[in-house]
This record gives C-alpha cells, structure tokens and sequence, in this order.
C-alpha cells in the first residue's frame, strides 16, 4: 500500500497546485471575452482598457519575488490556499461594475495568482527528480493553457446566455471550492523527504538572501527573464487581451467565433508546453527549442496580421501552430532551476516569472496607447472606432520581439538539463 501512494501521490499533489494555476488563468483572460461590454460599460478608450486589465499584472508582477522567497522558506501549502481565497474574492469584486471596484478585484486576483505558477513548480521540485522538471514545467503550462481556453469558449457563452454579473459569481464559487481542496490534499512541506527541502531547512536567513542577492547578480537570469519576457507576448500581448479584439475587427468575426478561434493559441501552448520541454529533457539541450521556436512564431505571426484574408478554418490552424511555437517559453524555467542550487529552486523560478510578467503589465496597456494613437481620434466606449491599419501596427512589435529572443538565446549557458550543485 505505502508503494502505491508513492507513484500517484505526487501527481495528485503537483496536479491539485496545476489546477489552481489552471483556474488563475481562467481569470487572467476573463477580460478578453467582455471587452465591447467593458468598453461600453465604463465608456473607455484603448489604453484604458489595457490599463484595467493590467491591474492584474500591477500585483503580480512585484509579487514573485516575495513568494519565491515564501515558497522556499515556508513551503506551498498554507501560501496556496490562502492566494486561491484571494482570487476568489477579486472575482466576487470584478462583478461589481464600477470601475474602481473592478481595479480593486482585477489587482487582487493579480496578487493571488502570483503564487501559482511558482506554487506548482516548487511542488514538482518537491515531488519529483530534475530529470522529470521540465516536463511538469511544461504540464502545468499546459493546465494553465486549458483554464484560457475554458474561458475564451465557456465564458463568452456564458455572459451571453447567465449575463456577466451571474458567471462572475459562479467564478469566485468555484475558488472558493478549490480553496477547501487545496487545504485537505496538498501535506506541509516538512513530511516530504526530499533533498531540496533538505538542503533549503539548512539554509539561516543571513545565508539565504545572501544567496538571493548572488541570484540576482547573475546576468544569466536576467537574460533568460528577457527571452521569456518577449516569447511570452504571444499571450499577454495578444492571445490574453488584444486577439479576441483584433479578430473580430480586422477579420469580422463575431466575438463567440473569434473567442473560439483565439482559443487554439492556448490549445497550442497546451500541447506545446510539455512536448517542448519532453523535447528538451529528450535532447539534452535547452537553447534549440527556443531558437526554433522564436523564428518560426516569428513568421506565422507576420503572416497573420499582414495577410487578413485567411479563411476561418486555416485561421485556427495557424493560430495552433503559433502556439505550439510560443510554448518554447517553458524552457526558461528549467534553465532558470538548473542554473541555481535546489534550495534557491522557488526563487530562482520566482524571479524569471517576475520579468516575464513585467512584459505583461507593460505590453497590455502600451498597445492599447498604440491603437489610441495610431487610430487618429481619441477613442471611447467603440472598439470598431479603431483602425485596421492600427491594430496591425501596434501587434507588429510581437514578431520583432520573438527574432530578438532567438539572438539573444545564443548568449545562454547551455546547461543541458544538469542542475548546479
């Protein structure tokens, strides 16, 4: 019996903290599918709509490096439940629409997603040997990638068929249902024997930030934080926010069919995130997939807002495929635990997710101030106002951003999927 709680415990464990991240992206996206009715609703202009929106990356972002540095010194559970309780409550507010109000949620559920996705990979490190990191990495990515999608189909159907008010409700119910799940099955940090918890127990604080500060002095994370800044702007820079939009004014199309269509940029990182990081484990080499990845994520961009004439079935097609290649990100990750000892394993991946998401509060609002600019009138409350031309300006700095990650992935140390003792 003990052997059998061994081989599928870890999973339930690591997949309970995939499905919370799986439910923060859920929200993370939930503005996109409500975007003419935000528009209209607080009579607002591009850049404030972007701003709105980015709320949630104004208390994401600052926050990982503290829950990195909790994360390691107090262990996931307790930090878990308590950022899925958050969420919950930042949604229940979201659904009261008065614009102040909705900040105030959309920052809160910002600050409780934030110990998501570091929450879910300092379980793995936990639970599982380097040999399998990648892959988790590229599974909770994947869960992530499926909670977006739910909301891009499922959302967009729902404000239309319970009102926005109703499925924001059932939302906040839903984490608070996570919440109790969180608590009951995820086990203090201190009954798994592993030597990364080891290793982190021994560790006093003088030693512990000294060795942040080394962390953060190292040019080698603030470069693989840049790449995955730029690659992750297939996302926060259009598939989270401006696609939904983008689609239905430039190619037509109605705000379900365009939600559906968007929704194959996240199936695409669904099934790209662990094939990529399989890939990588599989190689030994972290570098190539990027590489490939970002020229290739490049082109089918390119050809997707300079070519608006696609047919609706190839639209999806490309859509996936651009996914597939954006979810090189993932490797980042891993490069980023390799590079640094076990105990720093939170932090370490804590302090790439903060520059990575930095490019999400910045490119969120940046191109809703392109499209305002571009378009030639102050615009509210109308996004048919903006121009064609606009929106395909304002989206042409993502390909430009994934050729500069392919260079700049030539200036990584390869590791090979060792960690550093």
């Amino acid at each position: 019996m003990p052997k059998k709680r061994i081989s599928w415990f870890p999973w339930l464990v690591c997949g309970l903290g995939a499905l919370f991240y799986c439910y923060e992206y859920f929200l993370r996206i939930l503005p996109s599918v409500m975007t003419e009715d935000l528009l209209r609703m607080f009579n607002i202009s591009g850049v404030a709509f972007g701003n709105l929106v980015a709320f949630y990356y104004y208390a994401y972002t600052p926050m990982q490096l503290p829950v990195g540095i909790m994360m390691d010194r107090f262990g996931p559970r307790k930090l878990l439940v308590f950022a899925s309780l958050i969420c919950a409550l930042g949604t229940y507010l979201f659904a009261h629409h008065y614009l102040p109000t909705a900040q105030a949620g959309r920052f809160l559920v910002g600050f409780g997603s934030a110990f998501a996705f570091v929450g879910v990979l300092k379980l793995a490190s936990l639970w599982f040997p380097p040999s399998r990191f990648a892959f988790i990495a590229g599974m909770a990515t994947s869960l992530g990638m499926i909670g977006a999608m739910i909301g891009d189909i499922v959302l967009s159907k729902l404000v239309v068929s319970l009102g926005s008010n109703t499925t924001l409700f059932l939302a906040a119910v839903i984490g608070v249902v996570l919440t109790i799940c969180l608590w009951f099955v995820i086990p203090e940090t201190k009954e798994v024997n592993t030597s990364a918890a080891s290793a982190s127990s021994k560790l006093n604080y003088q030693e512990f930030f000294a060795a942040v500060f080394r962390l953060c002095k190292n040019p080698q994370m603030w470069l693989i934080g840049i790449i995955g800044s730029l690659l992750y702007l297939s996302l926060s820079g259009f598939a989270e926010v401006w696609g939904i939009p983008y689609l239905i004014r430039v190619y037509g199309l109605s705000n379900s069919t365009a939600a559906t269509s968007i929704s194959f940029v996240f199936l695409g990182w669904a099934i790209g995130g662990p094939l990529v990081g399989w890939i990588s484990d599989k190689i030994g080499n972290r570098r190539y997939p990027i590489i490939i990845g970002s020229l290739l994520g490049a082109m089918l961009f390119t050809v997707l807002i300079y070519f608006p004439a696609i047919p609706t079935q190839w639209l999806a097609a490309l859509l996936f495929i651009f996914g597939v290649c954006s979810s090189a990100q993932i490797i980042v990750f891993p490069i980023a635990r390799e590079l640094n000892v076990p105990a720093l394993a939170g932090t370490a991946i804590a302090v790439t997710n903060l520059l990575v998401m930095l490019g999400g509060a910045l490119s969120e609002p940046l191109i809703g101030q392109a499209l305002d600019v571009l378009t030639g009138t102050h615009v509210k409350g109308n996004l048919m106002a903006f121009s064609i031309q606009s929106f395909q300006w304002a989206l042409s700095f993502i390909p430009i951003a994934f050729i500069l990650a392919a260079v700049l992935t030539l200036f990584i140390k390869e590791t090979r999927g060792i960690v550093v003792k």
